[in-house]
């Protein structure tokens, strides 16, 4: 007994036992004792029993019966006694029923009645295939159809689909052509390597002069050396179809979709599926798999001896499929995932519009489905943080951009020693302007006295880090514990001491610089039901804000990411690079997290520790490149910012 079959098997055998209570024998022959016996033996399923208190042929009305259970692949019955009417020597008994069509199903609720005879014997129900359901005729046959609507579109911020057709070939069966439908459809899911009881729940139901798809196959090599095989079975068919399976892009925030059999969805998913439904296996597909889904209109149908419909009994209309709308942008997307094609594999790229934290793109290397990195992996920031901690410098008055602070290659703070990214350090006494362009990691190490780890901690608090936002797909916001003692405040100053963060969480920080507030990150622009995205703000100190984005220009500009200096609108940024044990390996993290105009977004390349950051700036470069040449200027038009005076900085040609 399969498990479809199983959940309300209890509640159908409590109804079993109350039905079995006879009342005392009456001083004559009582048509309710027939009925009563017919009733209780149906619902057991000794139907033969059952059979014999008609007039009909035992065995054909046994038949029946059980054709009947087979047909709607009933789960449970439950058979209730009416009243009786009698008139002479005929009499006419109603009954209700309540057919269990299954976990998934409804349960299929109807009055029913039969004409009995009185004879010598006693009372006999006269038999017709109508004493199982009014409507049905002489030569009918019960069945279950069900309307399935197509799978609902995800779209970008322009409408753009964001879901691509997928040629599969679909696997199934015309169960009129099977001559043992047990037997065939078994050996149909022993051949796919497939749980045979949800597709035989499917096939025993369904018209049987109709085709039922039962398992989806992409792969078409696969596909074609089984065909044989398969259509070697009586019944068995394959046809080819297209479907929207696969993401076009931003692959791990979309999701794939399968069939409920394909890819041993069942022991993935939780729901009630039925074999040659489609399901989400992850991001927004799975997020939005009623939305995107919908549900099938469920239909008690009869249908005729050639395989006609010839009435609906009863109908359980579905849910039409719905759209879903993101934030994404299919230009910005592209130029993501291109930037990220010529580094090493394992990096990550978030880009989002500053003004209201909506993500544009989350692309990363190697792009699969289950690559979600670029907003959950948890990095050390490495020297990227000093946009965070020369905030809070600026903030708490502690240093100014103008303050001198000795940039050596080597300094000791406390007992743990740090050492500038290339080795080496910079002539003279230069001021904190200039080692935040040129990414000194001991000059912001040197000043862990100058900062109060509480303030510090507030201000990664402001940008962001360790919030409690949501997004409906998986995502991670970052953490940040307070220093304990001036050499952790030191490690924290540079993102080596215990700060994590994503990919995503500096994309925010970033655009916390560019507009001046820090936004929470949005992906869909109707939420419909989903995981609620909870819109936050904070806004920065200007104080701080406005010598920190001529900071971030002179990076790009003069110091460490001259590279990323692309276009006519000025880019703002930040370097840096952490070595972490990942994967039980020694990594070096490279980062890049800046923006251009409103476009803030942040770069992580997982490379070897015996590189520096060219990777990282080398993508964020590469990226901007890729967007059209008026995009970041088009992108703040359309709310007419000014783009000419973006993050406190004139617009103005690489290099100036």
């Amino acid at each position: 007994m399969s498990t479809r079959h199983t959940r309300r098997f209890a509640a159908a055998t409590v109804g079993l036992a109350a039905a079995a209570v006879v009342t005392g024998c009456a001083a004559e022959p009582s048509p309710e004792i027939a009925v009563r016996t017919f009733l209780l033996d149906w619902q057991a399923g000794d139907y033969r029993a059952a059979a014999r208190q008609t007039d009909g042929d035992v065995e054909q009305v046994a038949a029946a019966l059980e054709q009947a259970h087979d047909q709607l692949d009933l789960a449970a019955l439950r058979l209730s006694l009416g009243p009786i009417t009698k008139d002479g020597e005929t009499a006419t008994a109603e009954f209700e029923a309540e057919a269990d069509l299954g976990i998934g199903d409804p349960v299929w609720n109807y009055d029913g009645s039969m004409p009995l005879t009185r004879t010598g014997g006693g009372w006999t129900i006269s038999w017709s295939p109508s004493v199982i359901h009014p409507e049905l005729g002489e030569g009918e046959r019960l069945a279950v159809t069900y309307d399935v609507p197509d799978r609902g579109q995800i779209y970008d911020r322009e409408e753009e689909p964001l879901v691509g057709e997928t040629e599969v070939v679909a696997f199934g069966v015309r169960p009129a052509d099977m001559a043992d439908m047990e037997d065939g459809v078994g050996r149909l899911a022993e051949l796919l390597d497939e749980d045979p009881a949800p597709l035989l729940n499917r096939v025993r139901s369904a018209p049987p002069e109709a085709f039922q798809p039962l398992v989806l196959m992409r792969e078409k090599d696969v596909a074609s050396a089984l065909l044989d095989d398969a259509e070697a079975v009586p019944g068995v068919e394959a046809e080819q179809i297209e479907m929207p399976l696969s993401p076009k892009s931003a692959s791990a925030v979309i999701g794939e979709v399968a069939g409920t059999v394909e890819h041993k969805v069942s022991s993935r998913v939780s729901g009630p599926y039925q074999a040659g439904d489609t399901v989400g296996l992850g991001g927004l597909q799975s997020v939005y798999q009623q939305r995107l889904a919908g549900t099938a209109t469920t239909e008690i149908v009869t249908l005729g001896e050639g395989g006609e419909r010839t009435d609906i009994l009863y109908q359980w209309p579905g849910a039409e499929s719905g759209s879903l709308t993101t934030t994404l942008d299919g230009t910005v997307q592209e130029a993501a995932e291109g930037a990220l094609s010529l580094v090493p594999e394992n990096a990550h790229l978030v880009a989002l519009d500053a003004r209201n934290g909506e993500i544009l793109a989350s692309a990363s290397r190697p792009g699969s489905v289950d690559n979600d990195g670029a907003f959950t992996k948890e990095y050390l920031p490495g020297e990227a943080f000093t946009i965070v901690s020369t905030a809070a410098l600026l903030e708490s008055g502690a240093a100014g951009p103008d303050r001198s602070v000795p940039c050596e290659a080597e300094q000791t703070v406390g007992d743990r020693t740090f050492t500038t990214i290339n080795g080496t350090g910079l002539w003279g006494r230069p001021d904190l302007a200039t080692d935040f362009a040129h990414t000194c990691t001991t000059a912001f190490a040197s000043l862990a006295d100058s900062v109060d780890p509480d303030a510090l901690a507030a201000t990664a608090a402001d940008f962001g880090i360790g919030s409690e936002w949501r997004l409906p797909v998986p995502a991670y916001s970052g953490e940040f514990t307070v220093p304990g003692g001036t050499t952790e405040t030191a490690a924290a100053m540079v993102g080596a001491g215990q700060v994590r963060v994503s990919p995503l969480t500096m994309a925010l920080a970033a655009g916390a610089v560019a507009d001046g507030s820090w936004h929470a990150p949005r992906l869909v622009t109707d939420d419909g039901g989903g995981r609620q995205e909870e819109q936050q703000e904070r806004r920065l100190n200007p104080e701080a804000i406005e010598p920190l984005r001529e900071m971030m220009r002179s990076t790009v500009v003069e110091g460490s990411a001259s590279a990323a200096n692309v276009g006519t609108v000025p880019v703002h940024g930040q370097t840096g690079v952490a070595e972490q044990r990942i994967d039980g390996e020694d990594t070096a993290v490279q980062w890049f997290v800046g923006y251009q105009g409103h476009i803030a977004f942040a770069v992580a390349v997982e490379t070897d520790p015996s590189h520096t950051y060219r990777y990282s700036i080398g993508a964020a470069a590469d990226f901007l490149q890729r967007l059209p040449f008026d995009y970041v200027q088009r992108i703040g038009a359309e709310t007419g910012d000014e783009q000419a005076d973006v993050g406190g900085v004139p617009a103005t040609t690489p290099g100036t």
